[in-house]
């Protein structure tokens, strides 16, 4: 490329701001730096609300050896788009548009041609990725984006503007998995194990669906809750052994959302013949024992989901807003992030963060 080139996408690129951490030790602090000129098949969007996901925090600390630092992190986004590029076909100026978790691919390989882009090997990530250019992605915890119309999804105006974060990787990460393994049927019964913000999100997707709902969880405080206001059909106690003999073999399936290691022998006991455990929590370290002789002797499975593809994350929108699904979330300023992040190491959060990027970045005067 030509030194006249490069000083003319230099040029176009747009300044940006907001807040990022410099090392492992996570902590936010606010940042200055430059998004990708708008091309052809891309669309700027203004950022209003950017959820807060657990896995955040991991990049944040860099639990998974992967992070790039400094790292903005973000990938619940929700915005309205400001600039559209002259080949863009689903947007236009003053849409609302939501970015989860993925801004690139390959778009070759057989996950991208079967809208599987999320299993692309060639996967970049909202945040702490390399694009292709090479330069770092940025996440949602700043005032704009630029990416790829085809990594964004078309949010309808009924939807709540702060109760569609999470929906964009929560949602999709539990609402995939129950589809792909047909547990979204009248009458079937779900386990979810853990009530956070993926297991209230896969509890609303199952009561949508016509299911028998059963939460699995560690603490009792959360059964009122439950119960009485998310309307599932069970609870159960994981370490009370007899609610658990009581309910063996009575589950079609579960959506195992707990991120903390944690014993799945007892849960593969629940499952009806034939039945399958899928994990969709990502511990930072260790990995659950398997349960062999359970499975076979039960023709049972235990699988893994990283969620859905862009169409059918498009898809799982179009649900939500029909069956009128949001998020119960928390709504914060951008300067409450670290207490954010502290607050959820300790799962202090009812049932995500999410964060009024548009009304509480407050920008430098020299912006």
């Amino acid at each position: 490329m030509s030194q006249g080139l490069l000083l003319a996408e230099e040029k176009e690129a747009t300044r940006a701001y907001g807040w990022a951490a410099t090392d492992s030790s996570g902590i936010l602090t606010p940042f200055h730096f430059t998004r990708r000129a708008n091309g052809d098949r891309d669309i700027s969007i203004k950022i209003l609300y950017c959820g807060i996901c657990h896995s955040d925090l991991h990049m944040l600390k860099n639990d998974h050896a992967i992070s790039i630092y400094p790292l903005v992190p973000g990938h619940e986004i929700v915005g309205q788009v400001t600039k559209v590029g002259r080949q863009v076909t689903k947007f236009k100026v003053g849409d609302v548009a939501g970015v989860g978790g993925i801004v690139g691919t390959c778009g070759t390989c057989s996950n991208c041609t079967h809208d599987l882009e999320t299993y692309c090997p060639k996967m970049i990530l909202t945040s702490s990725s390399h694009y292709h250019d090479g330069s770092i992605t940025y996440g949602g915890y700043s005032d704009h984006i630029v990416v790829d119309e085809h990594f964004a999804v078309t949010i309808p105006k009924s939807m709540s503007l702060h109760g569609t974060p999470p929906l964009l990787c929560a949602g999709i990460t539990v609402y995939s998995p129950m589809l792909y393994h047909g547990l979204c049927r009248p009458g079937q019964h779900l386990g979810v194990v853990g009530l956070g913000g993926l297991g209230h999100l896969a509890v609303k997707f199952a009561k949508a669906f016509g299911m028998k709902v059963t939460v699995i969880s560690t603490s009792s405080r959360k059964k009122k809750e439950a119960i009485q206001r998310l309307g599932v059909d069970a609870f159960l106690l994981s370490h009370h052994q007899q609610q658990l003999q009581d309910a063996m073999g009575t589950m079609d399936g579960i959506i195992d959302t707990v991120s903390a290691p944690h014993a799945v022998y007892p849960l593969v006991g629940l499952l009806k013949t034939g039945g399958n455990l899928i994990l969709v929590g990502a511990p930072a370290a260790s990995s659950p024992e398997l349960p062999s002789l359970p499975l076979i002797m039960g023709r049972k499975s235990i699988s893994g989901s990283a969620g859905g593809g862009m169409r059918e994350t498009q898809e799982m929108i179009e649900f939500a807003a029909k069956h009128n699904i949001s998020a119960d979330v928390e709504v914060i300023p951008m300067d409450y992030v670290n207490t954010a992040m502290d607050r959820l190491v300790n799962n202090d959060v009812q049932y995500r963060f999410v964060i009024d990027v548009a009304n509480t970045l407050k920008k430098p005067l020299s912006y």
